[in-house]
C-alpha cells in the first residue's frame, strides 16, 4: 500500500539489525550517491557491516556481543528478520546496490 498523508510510509527499528522501510525508496548516502529500491520492504544496514551497503545483507548476525551471545541469535521481535530471499545471499532490498 503506498504511503499517503493519509497513510504515512512506515519505519520499523530492529533491535541489533537493519531497518525495515516500506518501499519503494531512494537512500542517498553521504558521498551524494543515490541507490534505489522498488521493493515493498527494504532492509536498510544500521551497522555498516554489509557488503551490501546501504542494503542489509544480515551481517550483523555474525557479530559476537561481549556475553558470548551472537546478534540476532534469539530472533527479535515484531518480525524484524532481514532474511536473505535469494542464492546470492542478499536481504531484502538488496537491489540496485551500487
Amino acid at each position: 500500500m503506498p504511503n499517503t498523508p493519509e497513510r504515512p510510509r512506515r519505519v520499523r527499528v530492529c533491535p541489533d539489525g537493519p531497518l525495515l522501510v516500506e518501499g519503494p525508496v531512494e537512500v542517498i548516502g553521504e558521498d551524494g550517491g543515490v541507490s534505489v529500491s522498488h521493493r515493498f520492504t527494504v532492509a536498510i544496514c544500521t551497522c555498516r557491516r554489509s557488503r551490501t551497503y546501504p542494503w542489509c545483507d544480515t551481517s550483523h548476525r555474525r557479530r559476537v556481543k561481549p556475553d558470548g551471545e551472537t546478534a540476532g541469535s534469539a530472533g527479535p521481535p515484531g518480525g524484524c528478520r532481514s532474511e536473505p530471499d535469494d542464492a546470492s545471499g542478499r536481504a531484502a532490498g538488496a537491489e540496485g546496490a551500487a
